[in-house]
């Protein structure tokens, strides 16, 4: 296992901190209900904050006292039923299939908590093509399920990273697929409450129901209170499940920076006369190249979907529209299967991702990270910073002059993809890549953190929040007092801090 687990060495990362009698007792009961061999305890001294192994952004290594690897969503409610009992039996940290990279991997937010590793529950209980969901575990992959839907006419509603990353994961993080973003995905969840009782919020098929699916139900809905949560672990979720178009075809554009907010512009008109399907995407140089995009310049992907006729008519019709614009270097429309193109290949894999199928053998992922899945931990150096803009040509290019002075500044290579969720909001993924050693890690987490401030001071918010950056939820909320309101749910559910909290606290 490699030592190089952490950017900033810290006493508290090294310190030996004793365990109470309560926490010593919960693991003895958690071996006890799992089997020894899926319990994994921390000895004294540095063993605390090298169990989890090393992260991809050198984030601190935090100080854990097990691993916790249940089997079932039984054995998992089982677990938390135990740390429920006294509030000195630790705090629990669930992961599902570990991957989230870039925000933390599997570390949690705080030292001393029992890592709850969900990667072993992987069924997907139950499917219905007809209706359009899936019943899934937090263990199945996005190029799991999309392997049990090909040839189907349903589709899953997949990212851009790694085929083995989880699908029920990324949906509770707010991650966004290339249909929308993954909480409009979710249904219904199936989560354990503090004390281990398990309760089924939004929709959720049972024998013989026939009712469409709806996840608001009647009364209040509690869906959304277990997203970005620390109030609940959930075992399983309902997924939607959108019709599979007959055809895709994706519009590649190429532009100067230059005509950034012109183009931005353009795209936004685009979007809200519905001639686009799923999240358009902008890419700047230094993103784009791993689609093909020309050195120096920014790429455009309008994406439309639906019988072979609309498509070829949606195509024509944007192609019209960059001609007359005048604002592009390039214009493409080539179908992904023409050998004449010269980036059919990716232009190939962009297409079926964009039609629910990932790239299984992550050709993309690897060519963007260097590494395959396995190794992005271990050899890559990898942070994100994942703002919200207002969708106009002014804010984009503010902040892409911000992402400039934070590169300027710390030396640091930043790229940045648009992913337009509407007519009017933006989702700036920022990924900042690194020499997988200290020195290279502390000036990427010196432009990490000249972002939040600088972002924060130009309204723009982020709508995910890195391990190190947990107070962020704290002074970027528009109202203290809706805090304060979780809060006290939490006090009133989880009144020993059997969850611990996250990095939404």
């Amino acid at each position: 296992m490699s030592d190089l687990s952490t950017a900033v060495e810290s006493p508290a990362a090294s310190s030996h901190t004793p365990e109470p009698a309560a926490l010593r007792s919960a693991l003895d009961a958690a071996g006890r209900l799992l089997g020894e061999d899926r319990v994994t305890r921390a000895g004294g001294g540095p063993e605390q904050t090298r169990l989890l192994g090393p992260n991809t952004s050198l984030f601190r290594s935090r100080r854990v006292a097990a691993v916790l690897r249940p089997a079932t969503a039984e054995q998992a409610a089982g677990i938390v039923e135990l740390f429920s009992r006294e509030p000195d039996s630790g705090s629990l940290h669930a992961v599902s299939t570990g991957r989230n990279w870039g925000l933390g991997s599997r570390e949690p937010a705080q030292d001393d908590t029992v890592v709850l590793d969900l990667g072993g529950l992987d069924r997907v209980r139950s499917l219905d093509l007809d209706a359009g969901w899936a019943v899934v575990e937090p263990g199945v992959t996005q190029g799991r399920l999309s392997r049990l839907l090909a040839d189907t006419p349903r589709m899953v509603n997949v990212t851009v990273s790694a085929a083995a990353t989880s699908v029920v994961g990324n949906a509770l993080d707010r991650g966004v697929g290339l249909r929308g973003q993954r909480t409009e995905d979710l249904a219904g969840l199936e989560v354990v409450l503090p004390g281990g009782e398990t309760v089924r919020v939004g929709w959720w098929p049972t024998e013989g129901r026939t009712a469409p699916v709806y996840p608001y139900g009647l009364g209040p809905s509690a869906l959304q209170l277990f997203v970005q949560s620390n109030l609940g672990v959930v075992t399983a979720a309902v997924i939607r499940l959108p019709q599979r178009p007959e055809a895709v075809r994706v519009t590649r554009l190429g532009f100067p920076g230059g005509a950034l907010a012109e183009v931005t512009d353009f795209v936004r008109r685009l979007v809200a006369q519905g001639l686009t399907r799923g999240v358009p995407r902008i890419y700047d140089p230094a993103a784009g190249r791993s689609y093909g995009g020309a050195e120096g310049e920014y790429t455009a992907h309008l994406a439309v979907d639906g019988t072979a006729e609309s498509v070829e008519a949606l195509t024509g019709i944007l192609t019209d529209e960059a001609r007359r614009s005048g604002l592009f270097t390039g214009i493409s429309a080539t179908e992904g299967a023409d050998p004449d193109d010269p980036h059919h290949e990716v232009t190939r894999l962009v297409e079926r991702a964009y039609a629910g199928d990932p790239d299984v053998s992550d050709r993309l992922f690897r060519d963007k990270m260097g590494v395959g899945a396995d190794q992005v931990d271990s050899d890559a150096g990898f942070l994100f910073f994942l703002p919200l803009l207002p969708f106009t040509g002014e804010a984009v290019t503010r902040a892409d002059r911000l992402l400039r002075q934070a590169a300027a500044e710390t030396g640091v290579r930043l790229s940045a993809t648009l992913h337009m969720l509407g007519p009017d909001l933006v989702d700036c993924v920022v990924a900042m890549k690194f020499a997988h050693e200290k020195e290279a890690a502390g000036r990427a987490h010196r432009a990490l953190d000249l972002l939040y401030a600088s972002f924060a001071e130009a309204g723009f918010v982020p709508y995910r929040l890195d391990v190190d950056h947990v107070e962020q939820r704290d002074t970027l909320a528009a109202d203290a007092a809706a805090i304060a309101l979780t809060r006290r749910l939490k006090a009133v559910l989880d009144p020993n801090n059997a969850i611990a909290p996250g990095r939404y606290r």
